[in-house]
């Protein structure tokens, strides 16, 4: 039995598509019919926007408060970022002189001012004379603090090289700085030469304090909570003052989400705000890449296949992105505004005239109670507290810079949690040599180690060796660039924890071990005891470093500073501390 298949398909009677294209309504009450079925005559009665104007009031911050000190008045000429993270170079650990290459660089930089002035060829030999009345030192073996010095082969070769033939720029800027003479100490300056060594004095100064943006009060390190932490303070168009605090800043970009509306105490701040500006202008739709187009038989954009977006009943991020994305998206309009770098903005109010001439007075968002868990708004600023009071919808723009150049890690070190020794270690895994450069926090200890122990072997005479076959050892020896962190109560009458630097003893001859990175070292040389908040260093450990970083201002002029920045860790880790073992 044969199978015949017959296909029933249309015949065109013309090659002109014209009319099939225009979409006619056949049957108009049919139309309506489904037009009331799907609810299509419950419109709104709105309209697209034509032209809106708003009213916009900036004020300038001009206070600052550092965590826990003083108020003062906000720098003008520096990155937000600078002002923040600035942190004093170190150059000296209780009685050991380091950071040489800054040293050498002072030293340098006077030299080449007194021979600009031909001052160095002078039959008086001033440049001489410079050099023998602030001199850096040979290091001396005996002394505890020139060892970091003599164990680093490089380190130790440079101090011989400079030692005695260059001057030590930083004793020469401290002498200058106390408000004596450039000129005092140096014998027979004649009287024309005095007035030319002064000015020179107050240049050389100049030029230092302008190298390296260093803090002139207290700095905003928290080292107990080790982050920064300040307020910044604006005046209002009302009069008053609105204080902006960074709670937890940890370093690095610095931007408006930062910050957080403080009811707290007032920075004092006298400046009144800028001029409103009032503008009108016309509203552009928002685009992206693949929104729906409004007209037919147009081709949309293939490169975003939201086909593709497979979200779980769940996933509600997914969820609203699409329905924005396929529904709402051409319901959005964009306004050009512009408005000065480094303000706090009060947008004092904004209308919008649609297409049917009716103008609507437009409040912002995210207005309402603070509190309001149903409240949602992005740009704009929490309030610290819990207090019932009307939600901040200013503006916040800081005065930050878009990029930061950050150097290598001078100093770097890594909090972890040893659960088996119950401690916490501070693990110094670079640290800044005596010349400035970063090193490797296990190879400079081992260096130490050695240097001790290759002395200490010297001096001994003929040390009486170990008569029994087993030893019994009180506790082994843990690398001197773990600083351990033990943890004691807060108050006696409390549970509550806190984490304190201690001590380990030294390999060599039992001394308690000394941190070498001003990370660890705060508070060491003033006999001060160093505590961490125990929830600042959760499961995963904290990572800290310093580094120099470099910027441009609005002016081109370059920017570098010195400053502490927080990571994230790597996890628990173990120092291999035991205790009670016989070998």
């Amino acid at each position: 039995m044969t199978e015949m298949w017959s296909r029933l398909e249309g015949r065109p009677r013309t090659v002109d598509f014209d009319r099939a294209l225009r979409v006619e309504i056949r049957d108009p009450l049919w139309m309506l019919a489904r037009q009331w079925q799907l609810g299509e005559f419950h419109g709104s009665d709105a309209g697209s926007p034509v032209t809106a104007t708003y009213s916009v009031t900036p004020a300038r911050p001009t206070r600052l408060r550092p965590g826990g000190g003083q108020p003062d008045d906000l720098p003008t000429d520096l990155p937000l970022e600078t002002v923040a993270e600035r942190r004093s170079v170190p150059v000296a650990f209780d009685d050991e002189e380091i950071a040489f290459d800054l040293r050498l660089a002072i030293g340098r930089r006077w030299l080449k001012l007194l021979d600009k002035h031909s001052l160095l060829g002078h039959v008086l030999d001033f440049g001489g004379q410079y050099i023998r009345k602030y001199p850096i030192a040979l290091p001396n073996p005996d002394q505890p603090e020139d060892v970091s010095k003599l164990a680093h082969p490089q380190v130790w070769a440079t101090m011989q090289t400079v030692a005695q033939r260059r001057m030590d720029g930083y004793q020469f800027y401290l002498h200058l700085k106390d408000g004596r003479d450039a000129d005092e100490g140096i014998t027979t300056i004649p009287l024309l030469h005095h007035q030319l060594l002064l000015d020179l004095g107050g240049r050389l100064v100049d030029w230092f304090e302008a190298l390296i943006v260093q803090p002139g009060g207290n700095s905003t390190w928290d080292p107990r909570r080790l982050e920064h932490q300040f307020s910044i303070a604006a005046s209002t168009p009302t009069g008053s003052e609105k204080v902006l605090t960074a709670q937890e800043y940890p370093g690095g970009s610095l931007d408006w989400h930062a910050f957080s509306v403080d009811t707290g105490p007032r920075l004092g701040g006298t400046a009144q705000p800028e001029k409103t500006l009032s503008r009108t202008v016309f509203p552009a739709p928002v685009r992206y890449s693949g929104m729906p187009l409004p007209r037919w038989w147009a081709l949309e954009d293939g490169r975003t296949n939201f086909a593709a977006v497979r979200p779980d009943s769940t996933d509600m991020a997914r969820l609203v992105f699409l329905e924005f994305a396929l529904i709402f998206g051409n319901d959005w309009y964009q306004l050009p505004c512009d408005l000065p770098v480094g303000t706090i903005n009060s947008i004092r109010g904004m209308t919008v005239t649609d297409v049917f001439e009716q103008t609507q007075w437009i409040t912002a968002a995210g207005s309402g109670p603070d509190e309001k868990w149903q409240r949602w708004s992005m740009f704009t600023l929490d309030t610290i507290g819990t207090d019932e009071i009307p939600a901040d919808t200013d503006l916040l723009l800081p005065p930050s810079v878009p990029k930061v150049a950050e150097g290598p890690a001078l100093e770097e070190v890594l909090l972890i949690r040893d659960e088996n020794a119950n401690l916490v270690w501070g693990i110094e895994q670079t640290i800044r040599t005596p010349t400035g450069e970063p090193r490797r926090g296990s190879e400079a200890a081992a260096e130490v180690v050695a240097f001790r122990q290759n002395n200490l072997t010297r001096a001994a005479a003929d040390p009486d060796p170990p008569r029994a076959p087993i030893s019994y050892v009180a506790m082994n020896s843990i690398p001197e660039n773990w600083i351990p962190f033990i943890p004691v109560h807060v108050d006696e009458d409390k549970r509550e924890i806190q984490l304190q630097r201690a001590a380990m003893p030294s390999i060599v001859d039992g001394e308690p071990v000394r941190p070498r990175t001003t990370l660890l070292r705060e508070g060491f040389d003033n006999g001060k005891q160093y505590f961490i908040n125990e929830e600042e260093i959760p499961q995963a450990g904290t990572r800290l470093s310093v580094a120099y970083n470099r910027t441009r201002w609005r002016d081109g002029r370059v920017v570098v500073w010195l400053s502490a920045h927080r990571g994230e860790g790597r996890g628990q880790g173990s120092s291999g501390l035991a205790f009670d073992t016989i070998r």
